[in-house]
C-alpha cells in the first residue's frame, strides 16, 4: 500500500515526511551506516509503531524526526519545516511547539513535583499565561488519572506514575506530534498497558503518535506497523498482516 500517495491524494499534508534518510557515524577509522535510505509519511490522526531487533536504527530514525540529530542524506519533513535544515535555536524553540517526546525513562525532574514538570515546557515555550499554565498542567495531569498527585516529587510515585505524569508534559504545549521511544519498557505489563490505552485514547482524539517499541503484545494493537531491519524499512503494513520475527 503507497501511503505516501495515499496522504497527497487527500490532500493532507503529512505530519511526518521522511525521504530516503541515510545516516553514518564514524567509527573508529570507518564509519557505519546506520539507516540506509529510509522513506515513509505519517499523516494526521495515525498511530504508528516502528518495530524491529535492536541496534537496527529506530531510534536513530526518531532523532532524525525529533530534530536530535541530522540525517547524513536525506529529508525530514515535519509539521511543513525542513527539521534537517533548521539551525539548534530554530529546532529548539519549533520541537517546544509542536512535538511531545515520551522516553523510556521518563526524564522527570526529581526536584520539581508533577505539576513543575509538566509546566515546564510552558514556561520555556512562553506559552499561555502563568495562570493558564497552571490550569492547563492539572487538567492534563487529571487527563492521566495523577491530578490527586499534582504536589508530589517524581520519587515518591510509581514509575507508571512518572510515566503517565512524563506523558502529561508531552502534552503541555498541545503538539502536532507525540513521539515515544520505549515508553513502556521500563515498566511492568499491567503498567503498560494502561500507559497504552491511554495512547489511544490520545489517538482517538486526534493526536498523531509515533512509538518505537520491543513489545509485540502492544504493537498488534497499534492500527499501522513499520518494520525496521539492518537500517532499512522492509514492511510497513496494518497491523493484521504481521507476521512477527524473531526478535
Amino acid at each position: 500500500m503507497d501511503k505516501q500517495n495515499g496522504n497527497e491524494k487527500n490532500g493532507k499534508l503529512p505530519v511526518v515526511q521522511v525521504k530516503e534518510v541515510v545516516k553514518t557515524f564514524p567509527v573508529g577509522g570507518g564509519e557505519v551506516t546506520v539507516l540506509k535510505g529510509i522513506s515513509f509519511d505519517v499523516s494526521s490522526g495515525e498511530f504508528v509503531t516502528i518495530v524491529g531487533p535492536s541496534g537496527n536504527g529506530k531510534s536513530t530514525l526518531l532523532n532524525m524526526i525529533t530534530g536530535i540529530d541530522r540525517p547524513t542524506h536525506g529529508e525530514v519533513i515535519v509539521t511543513g519545516k525542513e527539521v534537517h535544515r533548521m539551525g539548534e535555536n530554530q529546532l529548539a524553540a519549533w520541537r517546544g511547539q509542536h512535538v511531545g517526546i515520551i522516553f523510556q525513562f521518563f526524564q522527570m525532574l526529581p526536584a520539581l513535583t508533577l505539576l513543575q514538570n509538566v509546566m515546564l515546557p510552558m514556561d520555556f515555550a512562553r506559552k499561555y499565561s502563568p495562570r493558564e499554565r497552571k490550569e492547563r498542567a492539572m487538567s492534563l495531569l487529571a487527563t492521566v488519572g495523577l491530578e490527586d498527585q499534582a504536589d508530589k516529587l517524581p520519587g515518591m510515585v510509581s514509575g507508571g506514575q512518572q510515566q503517565r505524569a512524563a506523558i502529561a508534559r508531552a502534552l503541555a504545549n498541545d503538539p502536532d506530534l507525540l513521539v515515544a521511544d520505549e515508553p513502556t519498557g521500563n515498566l511492568d505489563q499491567r503498567t503498560a498497558m494502561d500507559v497504552f490505552d491511554l495512547f489511544e485514547r490520545l489517538v482517538d482524539d486526534g493526536k498523531t503518535l509515533l512509538m518505537v517499541t520491543h513489545d509485540k503484545e502492544l504493537a498488534r494493537r497499534v492500527p499501522r506497523v513499520v518494520e525496521i531491519v539492518d537500517g532499512r524499512i522492509t514492511r510497513d503494513e496494518f497491523v493484521g498482516e504481521v507476521a512477527w520475527t524473531g526478535y
